[in-house]
């Protein structure tokens, strides 16, 4: 099977046409325009049919003649154009069965005489068909429209022939009865809408860079997802980050950013490249580095989150710090209090979150009374120096994933105090020696980051 992208981006475009926000005016200026959602598999099954899909087809050079099959999820205007199948009977008596649901269905038969070729089909969530080589079954979306009479009102679609397909857009949080359906599906391609990026009070059924990550990881879970599904997102918006930073956000879950037009093959794919097993996360203080940790691993089932601050005790500030990054982490993650890094990343099990390796030097340090000038000459030095070397040795060995924090110290005013000025310093030599084996070690800046 061969599914090509006619559009990826959402009901406005991308950039959208009347928009100078920051992240329109930088697609702009690199030349990539994203078109209404669409897709066409194997030359003959058309995946909605926005009123962009004609003139998009035509620009990509991709001809719609040979399609019989037109799969729409939704009455929505960017997802649906009955005049579109108008303008084709100007053209072509061909046969085309025009599949949707039942609001969908009754909206479009009204644009097309009586005598025509085409033929309607009103489908609801758990319905089979077949269609030439290709089994459809219709799955039930997370979508309103307001348009319908209370029957489903969106649907998503798995295809399968020669491989297997989900296509999933538009839609919310995918409902459990999508997720069991789909278990033990091992789809060779999905592609999964992600609207809304970084906003997240849009109040919609839609995805965003927070709960996209959950769809994955859900998909996964029963099968439906595997090592060798390609993952590919779409109705992508301008409440996103620019093309290269959302790719790279988007990589860390293992899905693929592809511009309008590409051709993305389902059968006898390459497995999708493995991630790292070591990411090295810098950064100063209020950087975003603990997010961008965070985030990395939103999609997978079991994280071990290892804090390694000090009990809050009576400090309110404290408190509240503790408890904001608590509130901003998964509910199913499990949280670990320990300076026990190296038997964690000895031990079998799933991707480590270590936040962060500043206060588990300060309590190495706090530890041997290394602030102390004749503590440090006379013991303290060779005691915390093997201490980060058992840490380094531990890390490069791990079969674990694994992402730690650690802030970039050292950039500023040199401090008065000796003490405060060993701690800078070995915070510098750890986070060079970690660095040295760590195949990804990331710098954050003002939120933005970079690759080392």
């Amino acid at each position: 099977m061969t599914l090509r992208l006619l559009g990826t981006g959402a009901a406005d475009g991308w950039p959208a046409a009347f928009c100078t926000c920051a992240s329109c005016v930088a697609e702009r200026l690199a030349g990539r325009v994203r078109a209404q959602s669409a897709a066409l598999l194997d030359g003959t099954v058309l995946l909605d049919c926005p009123p962009s899909v004609p003139l998009s087809a035509e620009r990509l050079g991709i001809s719609l003649a040979d399609v019989s099959l037109v799969l729409h999820t939704h009455q929505h205007s960017d997802h649906f154009s009955p005049a579109t199948l108008m303008y084709r009977s100007w053209s072509t008596d061909r046969p085309l069965l025009v599949a949707g649901p039942p609001d969908l269905v009754e909206a479009a038969a009204s644009w097309l005489p009586p005598d025509t070729s085409v033929e309607f089909r009103a489908v609801r969530p758990g319905d089979e068909f077949t269609h030439g080589s290709h089994r459809v079954r219709v799955l039930a979306a997370a979508h309103r429209t307001g348009l319908g009479s209370g029957e489903p009102e969106a649907v998503l679609y798995d295809i399968a022939g020669t491989s297997r397909t989900l296509y999933a857009t538009d839609t919310g949080p995918l409902p459990e009865q999508t997720v069991v359906a789909t278990t033990g599906a091992e789809y060779d391609l999905v592609v999964l809408e992600e609207s809304f990026g970084d906003k997240r009070d849009h109040g919609t059924q839609h995805l965003d860079l927070t709960t996209f990550p959950e769809q994955v990881r859900r998909l996964r879970a029963v099968g439906a997802i595997t090592d060798r599904t390609r993952v590919v997102a779409t109705h992508l918006s301008h409440h996103n980050p620019p093309g290269p930073e959302l790719a790279r956000r988007l990589a860390a879950w293992g899905v693929e950013l592809h511009p309008d037009g590409a051709e993305l093959l389902a059968a006898e794919q390459p497995a999708p490249e493995r991630g790292p097993l070591r990411t090295l996360v810098l950064g100063g203080a209020r950087s975003g580095k603990s997010r961008e940790a965070e985030r990395m691993l939103a999609d997978a089932e079991e994280v071990t989150y290892v804090a390694t601050s000090y009990p809050p005790g009576d400090d309110p500030e404290w408190r509240e710090r503790i408890a904001k990054h608590v509130a901003q982490r998964p509910d199913r993650w499990r949280t670990v209090e320990s300076l026990d890094l190296v038997a964690l990343l000895q031990a079998p099990g799933g991707p480590l979150l270590i936040d962060c390796l500043t206060l588990w030097l300060t309590r190495i340090m706090d530890r041997h009374d290394a602030w102390d000038d004749s503590a440090w000459r006379d013991r303290a030095r060779d005691a915390v120096a093997a201490e980060v070397a058992d840490l380094v040795a531990a890390w490069r060995r791990t079969e674990r994933r694994v992402v730690a924090v650690s802030n970039e110290l050292g950039q500023g005013v040199v401090p008065e105090a000796a003490g405060t000025r060993r701690f800078r310093d070995e915070m510098g030599r750890l986070n060079a020696a970690l660095a040295a084996v760590t195949e990804d070690v990331r710098l954050v800046v003002a939120g933005r980051t970079v690759g080392l």
